[in-house]
């Protein structure tokens, strides 16, 4: 919190600036990039950068470089579980083995080890089964192994949420801890740097930490900030919070909640009347709920996402902390046991670790 110091100085480059000094953001009050926390350079001029001019060129290279780059990452955080995955698998044919059924049940319990889920697992290893009698080596194997799990990724993580309103109002639920409003402040900054218009409303108004960590994305970000008194009517906060989009014409409204957990039936029943809440201020909205999972949690994960589904309907996922984890099999299994599209993945704690799901890119990182 050594970001709300004194202003050292007024004039600095994006780039140098530390937030040194933030005053306070008071309801429906607007928060724009004027400082950036020290030792931070993840967001340093993002807005800017998106305002400025560029050529077709230039901007296709970032692009690239920017996926190239994701990918690098990706592959360095799903790194615990594709040591155990593939060196396991070579183990398996130690010895010239044939794939016979001992040899899937080893392989079954390896798949299960990585958190794929145990009936996502017995649905691969009869698929392969079919194909046994063409595979004689680890690397038949692993190739048989990714074009299963890509199928059963495509049958639901492929769909994309079209949200074509104006503004477009997204409310972001999650258990506490799971990186909900870190998530959010990502997605801010990247619609922002998209050349977005954006507004957070800071619904979570019983964790006074929450309100402040969103006041410092919204800054940096160059996004509006709608927020209450502590102990506020959550609701009352997305009913302003989605009024005052509508009024500046902002492109994206971000609604933060409180952390819920999934089996207290009167917070759950809270969830539910921010949702009404934003409704009734705009019809038809929120246009997307997005839920928050810490990939850490495991099977835990897909447990919290079938109760918050039954209760308000997500309609899509954003798995975090994938570079925490051994388990990075839990994205097979939330694909092939919900049907909600995954959307988000996370993998690290810089803005460009928070990117689209892409199930070709996840496989070829897994192995």
């Amino acid at each position: 919190m050594g970001w709300f110091g004194k202003k050292e100085k007024e004039e600095r480059t994006a780039s140098d600036r530390a937030v040194q000094g933030k005053g306070d953001i008071h309801e429906g009050q607007s928060a724009h990039p004027q400082n950036q926390p020290a030792g931070d350079d993840t967001l340093s001029g993002r807005a800017a950068e998106a305002a400025a001019p560029k050529g077709e060129e230039a901007d296709s290279s970032e692009k690239h470089s920017g996926k190239k780059g994701f990918f690098t990452r990706l592959k360095r955080g799903l790194a615990k579980t594709r040591n155990v995955l593939n060196t396991d698998i070579e183990d398996l044919f130690t010895g010239k083995r044939k794939v016979d059924e001992v040899l899937l049940e080893e392989l079954e319990e390896l798949l299960i080890t990585s958190d794929i889920g145990v009936q996502t697992s017995m649905n691969l290893i009869e698929r392969i089964s079919k194909q046994s009698a063409d595979i004689s080596e680890a690397g038949q194997l692993i190739s048989i192994l990714k074009s299963e799990i890509l199928s059963l990724l495509g049958d639901t993580c492929l769909t994309e949420t079209s949200l074509q309103a104006t503004p477009r109002v997204v409310m972001v639920i999650g258990v506490n801890g799971v990186g909900k409003t870190t998530t959010i402040g990502k997605l801010a900054a990247k619609a922002a740097a998209d050349g977005e218009k954006v507004l957070i409303a800071a619904a979570d108004t019983f964790r006074a930490a929450a309100v402040e960590q969103l006041s410092v994305w919204a800054e940096r970000a160059g996004a509006d900030l709608v927020r209450h008194r502590d102990g506020a009517d959550p609701a009352a906060v997305a009913f302003d919070g989605v009024e005052a989009g509508m009024a500046r014409g902002v492109d994206l409204v971000l609604v933060d909640t409180a952390g819920r957990l999934q089996t207290k039936t009167n917070l759950m029943a809270e969830l539910k009347k921010i949702k009404r809440s934003i409704e009734t201020k705009m019809p038809g909205a929120p246009h997307e709920i997005l839920l928050v999972l810490d990939a850490t949690t495991g099977q835990n994960a897909v447990s919290q996402a079938s109760l918050f589904n039954e209760a308000l309907e997500i309609s899509a996922l954003a798995l975090t902390k994938l570079d925490g984890t051994a388990k990075g099999g839990i994205v097979i299994s939330i694909c092939s046991s919900l049907n909600i599209p995954l959307k988000f993945i996370g993998v690290g704690e810089g803005i460009e670790d928070l990117q689209m799901f892409d199930a070709r890119e996840f496989v070829d990182a897994l192995f």
